[in-house]
């Protein structure tokens, strides 16, 4: 078949030291730390490596070494684009550290968290990201026996036990509150996803009852999807007193709310206004395109690198740091109708 060598032996570290005229250490040396290496050497072993089709063999290189350059990240799902945007973000920036990247997801239940945390462990992961600051007390357990390090994303708070890389949840809900209210609506449908394992959620919806601005908030939990959005609309809807605004804790679930208003004849401000939160790409070509609070997911997921990749190498683990967020406002917002 093409491609396949047949019987070849896959070339090894001595093939290449013996083609490029230096010693084993000099080739290790070469890839585990180049800058070690003068230049005409470093090259004359690269070029090597090149002609034989030479790749490490990552389990040897792990016992030789004592490291896997491996990194875990526990997400509650793959089937988001906020976290995609995150993973995309991290895993580029754990390459400039010569970090590789392997995805657990838990679907917020902090049981499968812990096993899922010990698999990569046990695979070699040298650090772990986490989503959010509630887990399991076996997963507590189990990171601070094996002292290994731990970031927790999505998420800012100076005092807990793991360093945190996220931004602050409350003042994006009331971002976003403050928004509604100072366009003049005063009765409020909020639409959020589910909040029993998920501490940014519930921080979020604590800080909008909290406010206590004049006016009537009436919270829905549903499913983060584009079908969730649009049931939670419709229930919405169905109120004795229809809302003038949605204020959805997801682009995702407001796009949904959107969906379903526009298929009800609805005009979108005119009628009914509707504001999101993350800011995804998508959430400016939509129509009418939008108000959303900006998370910096990407640039979380670069932050987050940064500080793991760090960490392992130095043994100094990093301080926490918030992230700034921002309300963008688009057309999906505007003020309550007189006749309303």
């Amino acid at each position: 078949m093409p491609g396949i060598r047949g019987d070849r032996k896959r070339p090894n570290l001595r093939d290449v030291a013996r083609r490029s005229n230096v010693s084993v250490a000099t080739v290790s040396r070469v890839l585990n730390a180049p800058s070690m290496v003068l230049g005409p050497t470093r090259e004359r072993v690269l070029a090597a490596i090149d002609e034989l089709g030479y790749f490490p063999n990552a389990a040897a290189r792990a016992i030789n070494l004592g490291r896997t350059r491996i990194i875990g990240a526990l997400v509650p799902t793959l089937d988001n684009a906020i976290f995609a945007r995150f993973l995309d973000g991290l895993e580029n920036r754990l390459a400039d550290y010569g970090l590789s990247l392997v995805v657990a997801t838990t679907g917020e239940d902090p049981d499968a968290e812990t096993v899922k945390a010990r698999a990569l462990m046990n695979v070699g992961a040298e650090g772990l990201i986490v989503s959010g600051i509630t887990h399991a007390s076996g997963f507590l357990d189990l990171t601070t026996n094996a002292r290994i390090p731990v970031v927790a994303i999505s998420h800012f708070h100076a005092d807990y036990v793991f360093p945190t890389i996220g931004y602050d949840n409350r003042a994006s809900a009331e971002l976003a509150l403050r928004h509604l209210h100072g366009l003049g609506h005063r009765d409020i449908a909020i639409i959020h996803g589910p909040k029993r394992h998920n501490d940014r959620t519930r921080l979020r919806i604590s800080a909008l009852e909290n406010l206590r601005l004049p006016g009537s908030l009436e919270c829905q939990e549903a499913e983060i999807s584009i079908e969730g959005g649009c049931r939670a609309a419709g229930r919405a809807l169905a109120r004795a007193v229809r809302p003038t605004a949605f204020l959805c804790l997801s682009d995702v679930l407001a796009t949904g709310v959107l969906y379903e208003l526009q298929r009800r004849g609805f005009d979108v401000p005119r009628d009914i206004s509707v504001t999101g939160m993350e800011d995804l790409p998508s959430s400016e070509f939509v129509f009418p395109a939008l108000t959303s609070v900006r998370l910096p997911v990407a640039d979380m997921g670069t932050r987050a690198a940064e500080a793991i990749a760090n960490w392992v190498e130095s043994g100094q683990p990093p301080d926490p740091l918030k992230l700034p967020v921002e309300l963008v406002s688009r057309s999906s917002t505007g003020p309550p109708f007189p006749d309303r």
